[in-house]
């Protein structure tokens, strides 16, 4: 398998092939009750702006909760369909890169979930994605990225592995990995219950939780909290995900 081109990934293109069906395929696969209350918790009443809004698993349940809360996404199809969902019109949305659009206003609490940070494809872009974050947080507001520990194929490069989808959905990822790059590109296979599949590409330029805090840091922030999970559970060698907290200074 050839190293895909990690410049052609772009939100738009991924929201078009998933957008209508992508409730359906994570169903029950993210804590996101979890994640809704330490969310809630950290804003403490304040404004939420989230980067990769998408179809609003998050956003809706925080703006149900009396938040003021915005949402940026690159996928017109993902945020028409959190548009047609029940309270979508509570959420204000902004169509662009999350790493350079701009919504009204300070943030007490921005957030990037569900290893999101990963799509932007080089560090730079990763680094300019912190430099908007700070542009939006009042001071002393919080940025929260949920991310997994990078852990890539060894050897060759080459890795397969099963991923848990929603009820009905069966997923296989084959991934190529660019040691070098921090390139992991891979193609995603979903294989529904009734048997048909669909495949598509998503490359992931994976970072570290100390190059994140090195990107946090040279946009004045600082690391608050790391956690393993939504629940508080302490982060160390063994964890494989991340829930980290970073406080603009």
């Amino acid at each position: 398998m050839g190293t895909l081109n990690h410049h052609n990934h772009d939100a738009a293109s991924y929201g078009a092939r998933l957008a209508d069906d992508y409730d359906a395929i994570y169903g029950g696969v993210f804590d996101t009750d979890g994640a809704v209350d330490r969310l809630t918790r950290l804003a403490a009443g304040g404004r939420v702006l989230e980067f990769g809004v998408g179809t609003g698993r998050i956003a809706l349940p925080l703006a149900d909760r009396g938040l003021d809360v915005w949402g940026i996404d690159g996928s017109p199809g993902m945020l028409e369909r959190l548009r047609e969902k029940p309270g979508g019109e509570k959420v204000s949305t902004v169509c662009g890169d999350f790493a350079t659009a701009s919504a009204d206003g300070q943030f007490d609490l921005v957030i990037l979930l569900v290893n999101t940070i990963y799509a932007m494809p080089t560090q730079d872009d990763q680094v300019a994605c912190f430099a908007n974050a700070a542009r939006h947080l009042a001071p002393g507001g919080m940025f929260v990225i949920e991310a997994w520990v990078p852990d890539p194929p060894r050897g060759d490069g080459l890795g397969v592995r099963a991923r848990r989808l929603g009820r009905g959905f069966a997923g296989l990822v084959i991934e190529d990995h660019d040691a070098g790059r921090q390139i992991l590109s891979t193609t995603q296979i979903i294989i529904g219950e009734s048997g048909e599949t669909r495949s598509f590409p998503i490359v992931h330029r994976y970072a570290w939780p100390a190059e994140l805090d090195l990107m946090a840091r040279i946009n004045g922030m600082a690391l608050m909290d790391r956690w393993a999970d939504w629940h508080c559970l302490p982060f160390d060698t063994h964890s494989v995900n991340h829930i980290s907290v970073w406080q603009k200074t």
